[in-house]
């Protein structure tokens, strides 16, 4: 058997379309959807990261507000920056794109923005209301790869299901977000155990680590049928890789997502939606997307 390609390309250009759509109406209804972007120093990753966010936004008609700071920008400062963004009412959305230099707390920095702007979820208060199955904005790459399970009609109920990875941007909130389905769920990280055997009893296997000097999920590890999402970016030989061996995984797998091409264009198009979603919020007419 040979699987099917998870197209990310695909399924992000549907809700770009639903989005184009919806800030539309937004702006019929006297609302410009905003997103103000915080990039501090001159890390090249974050840089090409924070620019493919702000022409995407362009793309769907959703304005940014640049902020660029130096790599010497204090947690004061930052404090001060995040606090009159909150109170901005022509901005919706706050992005602070991390990694931060290290005189900077990541923490607490993101935790006080404002949880209605909070378009990464990475706030306490969107990560409580996750953990409880209420939260309305998701955090971009776990509720990008439900959209692609959503979109190829991929039922999770009952599954079993092994996430790689035990992050607070991907393991821990895409956990919550499988057990709403009614997925059984099982995190594995660098301390795991017999982790070829945890992935061969899989229905599902979500990877995200993103070293293939250290890990390749390889066709042995997985079982017939399964379906594969791959999260992982690095780099080899000079070009972008995964951490799936993709052209052998997918003569196995029933699905399988290839990098690039795959959940990276989902994390972009569901921080659109959230920005979206924010500023539908912003004069109480709920979310359009």
């Amino acid at each position: 058997m040979t699987g099917q390609k998870i197209d990310g390309l695909e399924v992000a250009k549907s809700v770009k379309e639903r989005i184009r759509m919806a800030v539309s109406e937004l702006k019929s209804d006297g609302v410009q959807p905003c997103l103000a972007t915080v990039l501090v120093g001159e890390n090249p990753s974050s840089q090409t990261y924070v620019n493919n966010k702000q022409k995407a936004c362009a793309d769907v008609g959703i304005t940014t507000k640049d902020h660029k700071l130096d790599d010497s920008f204090s947690q004061e400062e930052m404090n001060s920056l995040i606090n009159s963004l909150n109170k901005d009412d022509t901005v919706h959305g706050i992005l602070v794109q991390l990694p931060l230099p290290s005189q900077l707390d990541e923490f607490a920095t993101t935790s006080i923005i404002s949880p209605l702007k909070d378009v990464d979820c990475l706030t306490p208060s969107n990560i409580g209301l996750l953990s409880t199955g209420r939260a309305v904005l998701k955090p971009c790459t776990p509720s990008g790869i439900m959209e692609l399970f959503d979109y190829y009609n991929i039922d999770l109920q009952g599954k079993d299901v092994i996430i790689i990875n035990r992050s607070n941007l991907v393991g821990k909130p895409l956990y919550h977000l499988l057990v709403k389905e009614n997925a059984t769920v099982t995190i594995c990280h660098s301390k795991t155990k017999n982790l070829k055997e945890h992935c061969q009893r899989a229905d599902v296997i979500i990877t995200a680590i993103g070293n293939r000097e250290k890990f390749v999920l390889t066709e042995d590890m997985i079982k017939d049928g399964a379906v594969v999402i791959d999260v992982g970016i690095g780099r080899q030989e000079g070009k972008l890789v995964g951490d799936v061996d993709y052209e052998n995984v997918i003569k196995k797998a029933s699905y399988v997502s290839p990098v690039p091409g795959g959940v990276g264009p989902m994390t972009v198009a569901m921080l659109l939606k959230n920005t979206v979603t924010v500023a539908s919020f912003s004069k109480g007419i709920g979310p359009k997307t």
